[in-house]
């Protein structure tokens, strides 16, 4: 069996059984686009600039005290990722790119778990 890990600048590479890495060829230009994640797509760069984060902030109309409470992180995490400062990476990602969306359903579901 092929374990596969995904880095944080959304490369694959192949575990070997030493534990060193191989990198992962890219995906043939045939194959389907829409079962590969959008930070994974061969030639296009994870979306984790500070530009992102702001932009997914402004559309819901909150303030980042608001949003980093809404999302359930510290109101620093917020800054940092607005500021270029650090980068969403997994989980925050994907919950970004859920806000960026479909926000209502989101912050619903959020709302239920706090």
């Amino acid at each position: 069996m092929m374990r596969v890990r995904l880095k944080a600048d959304g490369r694959l590479v192949e575990i070997l059984a030493d534990g060193s890495e191989r990198a992962m060829p890219p995906a043939p230009p045939e194959a389907d686009a829409r079962v590969l994640a959008p930070s994974i797509q061969p030639g296009r760069p994870p979306e984790v600039d500070a530009g992102y984060a702001r932009r997914i902030r402004s559309q819901t109309r909150l303030t980042q005290a608001e949003f980093a409470s809404r999302i359930g992180v510290p109101i620093e995490t917020v800054r940092n990722w607005e500021q270029g400062k650090r980068h969403p990476r997994g989980p925050a990602r994907a919950l970004l790119r859920l806000l960026d969306e479909a926000p209502d359903v989101a912050f619903r579901v959020l709302s239920k778990r706090q």
